[in-house]
C-alpha cells in the first residue's frame, strides 16, 4: 500500500513591542497574537488590552475563564516587554528619539500521519530591530547568543536550569497538546483546503526594450505548502535565476506566491508555469507561448490603438454619454494575462485578457 505523506502543523505566538508609541493607524506599542497553521486565532494590543478570539470556533469552544486568564497574562507580558526594551536600548547605546522593536516568537511544529503525532521542532527566539538576538536550543537545552549584546542575558538564563527545563517541556509537550486541542476544536474549518488560482503575466522591460519579464502568480491556496516553478522546455529554471516574492499571506487566511524571470524578447524557447498543490489532482501548467507573441505584437499595434483612442474620445465628447465606450490603453507596455481559475474543473483551460501594466500586480485581485 502507498504510504500517505505526513501533515505538518504549527502553533506560534508572536509578541511585538515598540520602544515608544507611533502615531500610525493600526500600529500599537505592544501586540500579541496566536497563529495556528499560519491563521490568527487570538489577538491582543496595548490599546484594547484584552485577549480576544479571531476565529469563531475559538470563541465557541474556549471558556470565558480562558480569555480572562489570557488577558492577565498578556498584560503581564506587556509590562515585561516595556521594561526589557528599555534595558536593550541602554545596552545597545541607542537613543530614545528613534523607535526600536523587540519581538518574541515561540511555538512548536508537529507531523501527523494518521493517528500518530510526532514532535518536529520547537522555537523560542527573540529579535531586536529585526536582527536575531537570542534563541533557545531545544536539543541542548541552552540559550544561544548570536550577538555580543545578548551574552549577559544568555549567561543569566542558563544559570537557572529550571527555566531551561520548563522551556524545553513547554515546546515539546505543552505546546503540542495545545496545538492538537486547537486542531480538534477547529477541525472542520481548518481542514477546508483551498486550491490556487494561477495567473501568468508577460511585461516588456522599460529599461531594456529587448527583454520581457515573465511572472507566474499562484494565489488563494491553503494549506501553505506549494510547488511553483518557471520551466524552460519543461525543466525548472535554477532558483538563483528566479525572482521570488516567497509565500505570503492573503487577508482571508490563504496564501500567495509569485515568481518572475527576465528573458530576451526574441527567445524561441518554450516557457511554462508549473504549480503543484495538495488540492489539485494534477499540476496546473500554463505556457507563455501565445502571450509572448501578443506582447511583441502589441508594440506594432500601439499607433493603431492611439488612433482608436482618439476616435473614442471624439465620440464620447460628441455623444456626451459616460461609459458608452471602453477606455483605450495608450501604454506600449501592454500586459497580457493568462489565468486558470481554481474553481475551474480543468487545469488546462485558460483565458487571455489585456490590461494596463501600470502597477500591474495590483490590477487583479490576489483572492477572488
Amino acid at each position: 500500500l502507498r504510504k500517505c505523506s505526513a501533515e505538518k502543523h504549527s502553533l506560534y505566538y508572536i509578541y511585538t513591542a515598540l520602544s515608544k508609541p507611533v502615531d500610525l493607524p493600526g500600529i500599537y506599542q505592544f501586540t500579541a497574537m496566536g497563529l495556528l497553521d499560519g491563521r490568527q486565532i487570538d489577538y491582543y494590543n496595548s490599546d484594547g488590552q484584552r485577549k480576544i478570539p479571531k476565529q469563531q470556533w475559538m470563541k465557541e469552544k474556549m471558556q470565558e475563564d480562558y480569555w480572562e486568564k489570557g488577558t492577565q497574562s498578556r498584560k503581564s507580558k506587556e509590562q515585561w516587554f516595556n521594561v526589557n526594551v528599555d534595558i536593550l536600548m541602554k545596552r545597545m547605546r541607542h537613543n530614545e528619539s528613534d523607535v526600536h522593536v523587540l519581538q518574541w516568537r515561540h511555538g512548536c511544529e508537529i507531523e501527523r500521519q494518521g493517528d500518530e503525532v510526532k514532535f518536529s521542532k520547537g522555537i523560542d527566539e527573540y529579535s531586536y530591530d529585526g536582527e536575531n538576538f537570542l534563541s533557545f536550543d531545544d536539543k541542548e537545552s541552552q540559550w544561544v547568543a548570536p550577538v555580543d549584546a545578548a551574552v549577559p542575558t544568555k549567561r543569566k538564563w542558563d544559570k537557572v536550569p529550571i527555566l531551561n527545563q520548563y522551556t524545553k517541556g513547554y515546546l515539546e509537550k505543552e505546546c503540542v497538546d495545545w496545538l492538537n486541542k486547537f486542531r480538534d476544536y477547529g477541525e472542520q474549518e481548518l481542514r477546508e483546503s483551498s486550491p490556487p488560482d494561477v495567473h501568468v503575466f508577460a511585461k516588456r522591460c522599460t529599461t531594456d526594450k529587448n527583454k520581457v519579464k515573465l511572472t507566474c502568480l499562484a494565489t488563494g491556496f491553503y494549506p501553505k505548502d506549494v510547488i511553483l516553478s518557471i520551466r524552460k522546455y519543461r525543466s525548472p529554471l535554477p532558483e538563483d535565476e528566479i525572482e521570488s516574492s516567497r509565500i505570503r499571506p492573503n487577508h482571508d487566511g490563504t496564501y500567495q506566491l509569485r515568481k518572475s524571470v527576465i528573458i530576451q524578447e526574441d527567445e524561441k524557447a518554450e516557457y511554462d508555469c508549473f504549480v503543484k498543490h495538495r488540492t489539485l489532482k494534477e499540476p496546473i501548467i500554463i505556457t507563455w507561448e501565445t502571450i509572448l507573441g501578443m506582447v511583441i505584437g502589441a508594440v506594432i499595434g500601439v499607433v493603431l490603438m492611439l488612433a482608436v483612442g482618439a476616435l473614442v474620445y471624439f465620440l464620447r465628447r460628441r455623444k456626451n454619454i459616460a461609459g458608452e465606450y471602453g477606455l483605450i490603453n495608450d501604454d506600449p507596455h501592454i500586459l497580457i494575462i493568462s489565468f486558470v481559475n481554481r474553481s475551474s474543473s480543468s487545469s488546462t483551460g485558460s483565458q487571455n485578457r489585456v490590461i494596463n501594466c501600470g502597477n500591474y500586480i495590483f490590477d487583479i485581485p490576489f483572492k477572488r
